[in-house]
């Protein structure tokens, strides 16, 4: 029997190949980053083929390195950055556009059009979803629209659109010599144009962006003992690894967290904060501005749903210290920066780049730093900036609180920024609650490996996976309940400034 399970994480700044024992340990990594094109504002944008080939590339270093061959691997998952939305020719494997990102704003007028005639409420009803820039149905009307012969060729068969898993899954598994063009329902989740109940797409959502069903893919479990297909490419995957699972990456992280029951939680720090809660296999329809959405489904097991928090900018407005401003010279920098004031000297710092999503969903604000005067330094800046991920992830909380009517006494918490330890202690703080952070922080990589190791047998059930995970650290909750208090009275200030600052038609 195969010794591993393979894991392609394709996230939003980088992709990387992770290699997991049957302990769920980490046996191998190799990550390259990607190209972020900036061609306007509010415009995000990555070239699919410079993904492909460093999605190639890292599977290939860290098979070398560990000297794994395929015979090795019992299966491979993928998981990937969500909404970030690929057209492509099915006879050419050529792109018709750069892929839109998920942070990209430029659908701002096609959302604002669907809340104002109505179709809004038919999109949150049946795809869980406010019609926001965030999601793929907007992005794939804009090229449509917008890249000449794109229409046409979706309405004879020959674009075909996918999330980023869909793309690496139609390479990973022959490309134009006959890769399966399918994604699963988390993915699917994403886009605006599937129903939640039937877990298929909805032809009034397609109408309402004129997109032809011909050029969607198949939708299937996010774990599925079928299959998807097998490897069809050179290099170390040559020897047709099976492939049997695909979660969007915030999925992907629920599941190696093991947040198997329902009101059971996780926050992911990434490029964006996105924190889900485990609702079961009932669909709760949020009021107070989150999204309801496929959480995973394993096999012919009915799907289990979730509601999430989804935060824009929280690891990118470190990156935006580092590349813009110049402040610091390594994400690891800003910890020693900000460690060197006691607090946020007055100032906040709001990194609404992309408009705010969860719980606001408002694509007329931008970013803001308030309350600065001549006392304020760097370093102020930069725990100001920390603060600002803690903020908007207790800003996820309280909506969740009032949604779900479960109050939150624990937080799991995985992704890069987790690796700041005073981070994660002013997320305690300023939640009030204990933070745990696992052994295993790549838990996004690990939840695509444990979908694909269950789909062929290789755990046995979700209670086999629950004794991998193992606590690594917590952060314990050390302000008052007053300077808690008198912190979250000035970040919600600070949001009120940030609004109506661009218009929207």
């Amino acid at each position: 029997m195969a010794d591993f399970v393979g894991a392609v994480d394709q996230g939003t700044t980088s992709t990387r190949f992770m290699i997991f024992d049957h302990g769920g340990n980490e046996v191998g990594k190799h990550q390259l980053e990607h190209k972020q094109y900036l061609p306007q504002a509010g415009w995000v944008e990555h070239n699919p083929v410079e993904i492909w080939e460093r999605t190639s590339a890292v599977i290939k270093t860290a098979m070398a390195q560990q000297k794994i061959q395929a015979s090795d691997l019992a299966a491979l998952g993928i998981t990937n950055q969500r909404e970030t939305t690929v057209v492509w020719n099915r006879k050419t494997g050529r792109p018709f556009y750069n892929a839109i990102v998920w942070q990209d704003t430029r659908t701002d007028r096609i959302a604002s059009a669907l809340d104002r005639d109505g179709r809004g409420d038919v999109i949150r009803a049946k795809a869980g979803l406010p019609p926001a820039t965030y999601f793929s149905g907007g992005k794939i009307q804009w090229i449509l629209e917008n890249v000449g012969g794109v229409r046409e060729a979706a309405e004879n068969g020959d674009a075909l659109f996918g999330n980023t898993d869909t793309w690496v899954l139609w390479n990973l598994t022959g490309g134009v010599d006959g890769g399966v063009h399918i994604t699963d329902v988390t993915n699917a989740s994403r886009t605006m144009l599937m129903n939640l109940e039937t877990l298929d797409w909805d032809d009034e959502l397609l109408g309402f962006f004129g997109v032809p069903r011909q050029m969607l893919p198949q939708i299937r479990p996010s774990s599925d003992p079928s299959l998807y297909g097998r490897t069809r490419m050179n290099g170390p995957l040559a020897g047709e690894v099976a492939l049997p699972a695909s979660l969007g990456d915030q999925q992907a992280a629920t599941v190696g967290q093991v947040c198997f029951s329902p009101g059971e939680a996780k926050n992911t720090y990434g490029t964006g904060n996105f924190m889900l809660l485990n609702t079961g296999t009932e669909l709760v329809r949020s009021r107070s501005g989150l999204l309801t959405t496929v959480c995973y489904q394993f096999g012919d097991q009915p799907a289990v749903y979730a509601l999430e928090g989804s935060i824009a900018v929280t690891g990118s407005a470190i990156q935006w210290l580092r590349d813009q401003l110049g402040i610091i010279s390594g994400a690891g920098q800003s910890e020693a920066l900000a460690r060197q004031v006691d607090d946020n000297g007055g100032i906040y710092f709001v990194p609404a780049f992309s408009g705010l999503f969860a719980p606001y969903w408002r694509s007329d604000a931008r970013g803001a730093i308030v309350g600065l005067s001549r006392f304020n330094t760097n370093a102020h800046l930069a725990r100001a900036a920390l603060e600002a991920i803690c903020y908007q992830s207790r800003d996820v909380v309280e909506a969740m609180e009032k949604d779900s009517g479960v109050k939150l006494d624990f937080l799991k918490v995985d992704g890069g920024i987790t690796a700041n330890k005073l981070c994660m202690q002013l997320q305690a703080d300023i939640l009030g609650v204990p933070v745990s952070k696992p052994v295993v922080a790549e838990t996004t990589a690990l939840g695509a490996a444990y979908a694909a190791g269950l789909a062929v047998g290789f755990w046995k059930n979700t209670d086999e996976l629950r004794q991998h995970w193992h606590e690594d650290q917590r952060w314990d909750p050390t302000w008052t309940e007053q300077q808690r208090t008198d912190g979250y009275k000035g970040w919600k200030k600070a949001v009120e400034r940030t609004l109506n600052w661009v218009d929207v038609e």
